[in-house]
């Protein structure tokens, strides 16, 4: 037998390769998959990021053009770490804990919260519905805080939405927990106090001074009866203390000389100590030596009882109180100071003496003064 060649030409394989194809798909059959379409501008918003504390969760997510949208029955799958691999301690707690609607919301385009329907939940899974959507819109679903517990360690987490609807409709992001930061700092303690004398002239507290001082010394000089002296200082404290500070002025004693003559406290040996006095010039008795002088102090600070509480008053003007050795206070503040503004960072303390002409003669009449300055921080 002889073999008879056959040429098929280009055209022929072609057909033939195009029947063979469409026999083998005949065969197996040919599906149509609708392809899901991804979620767009998603993210889930946390309102504490830190380890194993409970977080509210605001999942928002845009439904892409050519979505179907969302219909009440379609059912919404948040799954929380859905690449779960099992690592301990990555778990999110508290999701099978939702058992209805009650700590969840849902809007859409920011057109005011509802409650969606509750369906199911498990240990990383949290099933709703009764949302409706369209192509194009926003969907905002809210978790509330004090639910879900964040893990115990730290790491990116992926957070998935599942969409039953017709295409499927699937986003994922993800979300970081992370340790909280703590931040330091060290502000030092700054505190200077300063006394300093006045002129002859300086107003004090509705008088004016007849005299001058120095930071160290108070000098009344010659007195002469019935003529009454007034002396002052200023005092200044500069600190960044919180919580401010007092000063304090008590004496070692009374002012005596040597003789043991005593020029008595205000008012006539009476010790006043709080505010309401008006000075008042002593009224001589020969037979009471605390009538024949006395002498006392003022302070201009005009909020020692508003802010301090230590006198039932303010100073009012010519407001005398007697120096004692009991501390009192006549100068204070509740915050930083800046050694210049009246009743914060600056006062004036005035002492005034008179005398008559009863008082024991002596040149040595002498008393110390002693300011104790205490920061509160």
């Amino acid at each position: 037998m002889f073999a008879k060649a056959t040429n098929v030409g280009f055209a022929q394989r072609v057909v033939a390769t195009l029947v063979a194809c469409s026999l083998v798909l005949w065969s197996i059959g040919v599906y149509s998959t609708a392809q899901a379409a991804n979620l767009t501008l998603f993210s889930d918003t946390l309102s504490d990021s830190d380890l194993s504390v409970t977080s509210s969760h605001t999942i928002e997510f845009d439904l892409p053009a050519g979505s179907p949208g969302i219909l009440a029955g379609d059912d919404i799958v948040i799954t929380w770490d859905s690449q779960d691999d099992g690592a301990g301690g990555q778990d999110f707690g508290g999701i099978a804990a939702i058992v209805d609607n009650s700590d969840l919301t849902y809007q859409v385009n920011l057109g005011g919260p509802a409650a969606p329907n509750y369906v199911a939940s498990d240990g990383n899974s949290l099933t709703i519905d009764g949302i409706v959507a369209s192509a194009g819109d926003t969907v905002e679903i809210v978790v509330a805080d004090g639910v879900i517990t964040n893990p115990a360690v730290s790491g990116s987490f992926e957070i998935e939405v599942a969409i039953a609807n017709v295409d499927n409709d699937l986003g994922r992001t993800r979300v970081a927990i992370v340790d909280n930061v703590t931040v330091t700092a060290i502000v030092d303690t700054s505190f200077d106090f300063t006394i300093t004398g006045l002129a002859t002239s300086s107003a004090v507290n509705g008088s004016v001074t007849t005299g001058s001082t120095s930071p160290v010394l108070i000098d009344f000089g010659k007195l002469v009866a019935d003529t009454p002296e007034i002396l002052a200082q200023e005092l200044t404290v500069v600190t960044n203390s919180r919580n401010g500070f007092v000063v304090t002025v008590n004496t070692d004693g009374d002012l005596q000389s040597s003789n043991g003559a005593i020029i008595d406290n205000f008012d006539e040996g009476t010790d006043v100590s709080d505010t309401g006095t008006a000075w008042n010039s002593p009224a001589p008795d020969v037979n009471d030596e605390t009538t024949w002088g006395h002498w006392g102090m003022t302070s201009t600070d005009g909020d020692l009882n508003s802010l301090g509480g230590y006198y039932t008053g303010e100073f009012g003007a010519n407001d005398y109180i007697a120096a004692s050795t009991t501390p009192r206070a006549v100068f204070h503040h509740d915050g930083p100071s800046d050694g210049l503004t009246q009743n914060i960072g600056t006062t004036t303390v005035g002492y005034q003496i008179e005398i008559t002409s009863l008082q024991e003669a002596a040149d040595d009449y002498t008393a110390t003064l002693t300011y104790v300055a205490t920061p509160t921080f």
